[in-house]
């Protein structure tokens, strides 16, 4: 099937006068002032009223906080006090059916404000929502968004001196067995897939050494990404501090982090030293600047980390820390705090 999007209003491409030809959901063809298409098209949409931009990538999210919008437990919370209040919320209310809701909610506001693309980081596996990247899986073909299921992980819980409850958690050897059940029945490597994995351990005060080790060794088997938090606030500091005696990049770079596949999520405190050795590593960032100033968390330092070699995203983050999923919001506030 080769779609014509046929005379927009206006293009964001350069010599796209006329719109764009689709093939197999790939852009095949720009169509320049007084042309047409080189090749016959099976069908044309007239866009006269319409303007064509560029989808947006969603880099970090968390679906299931859709379920708890501006919840009063957790306003004006700075992260770890936030993350205390919302937790046994989350463990009795996030049910498959629930979480379903709020995927496919989550989705479709990103579709609306301009998102082709989107991965989200889900960690919180309650008793009962094992399938939870089956439904995301569902849900993401149902509304036709690209998407990576990020298949997050915790394992430390308040009974390990980690944050979340001891119901929201998995063990090891149970959480590596789906991350490699979920990687062979998703992961498509393949040019312009619609649906990719990636491996997430949510954050170092969450998970194990041996997880983030094992994780990369699943990564470089499945050829896939790897995802977490990172550098989001000072309480982030102080516990590697406290557990491992290093900063948390240190201990990304321990763990065998530090490398492309990585993208994290937050990337507010780094020094300068940290930032050379994140960029001269091709490690991305996931710039959430929303969610940043809700927790008061601090200001990514987008500028610095392109300049030394990151690749910089943006995300929305969790609904809990946004009050919605739309992404050209946090373009716009991307730009004001610039």
């Amino acid at each position: 099937m080769r779609l014509w999007i046929k005379d927009p209003i206006a293009i964001l491409a350069e010599g796209a006068e006329r719109g764009v030809v689709i093939e197999d959901g790939v852009i095949v063809e720009l169509i320049g002032a007084g042309k047409e298409p080189m090749l016959p098209v099976d069908q044309t949409f007239d866009a006269s009223r319409h303007v064509i931009t560029p989808g947006l990538v969603n880099t970090h999210h968390h679906f299931f906080q859709t379920l708890t919008r501006a919840h009063p437990e957790a306003i004006n919370k700075e992260l770890f006090p936030w993350l205390h209040s919302l937790y046994p919320i989350w463990a009795k209310n996030v049910t498959p059916e629930n979480f379903r809701l709020g995927t496919r909610l989550a989705l479709t506001e990103l579709m609306i404000s301009g998102s082709t693309a989107a991965s989200d980081h889900h960690y919180l596996f309650p008793d009962g929502l094992e399938s939870a990247m089956d439904i995301q899986a569902e849900e993401a073909e149902r509304v036709g968004i690209r998407m990576t299921l990020t298949r997050g992980s915790m394992n430390l819980s308040q009974k390990d001196g980690g944050l979340p409850p001891d119901t929201v958690v998995q063990d090891e050897d149970t959480i590596l067995a789906d991350c490699e059940r979920v990687l062979s029945r998703y992961h498509d490597t393949s040019k312009g897939a619609k649906l990719q994995v990636a491996l997430a351990p949510c954050a170092p005060f969450t998970v194990t050494k041996r997880l983030m080790q094992e994780s990369v060794s699943l990564a470089e088997k499945y050829d896939c990404r790897l995802h977490t938090h990172l550098g989001e606030t000072i309480d982030e500091d102080d516990y590697c501090f406290e557990k491992f005696n290093c900063r948390p990049v240190d201990y990304l770079e321990e763990c065998g982090w530090l490398n492309e596949r990585v993208w994290l999520a937050h990337g507010i405190h780094f020094n300068d030293d940290e930032v050379k050795r994140l960029g001269h590593a091709c490690v991305g960032v996931c710039h959430c600047p929303t969610s940043n100033m809700v927790l008061a968390s601090g200001q990514c330092r987008t500028k610095e980390l392109e300049a030394a070699g990151c690749p910089v995203g943006l995300g929305v983050d969790g609904s809990a820390s946004n009050d919605n999923s739309n992404l050209i919001e946090s373009v716009r506030h991307a730009l004001m705090i610039n």
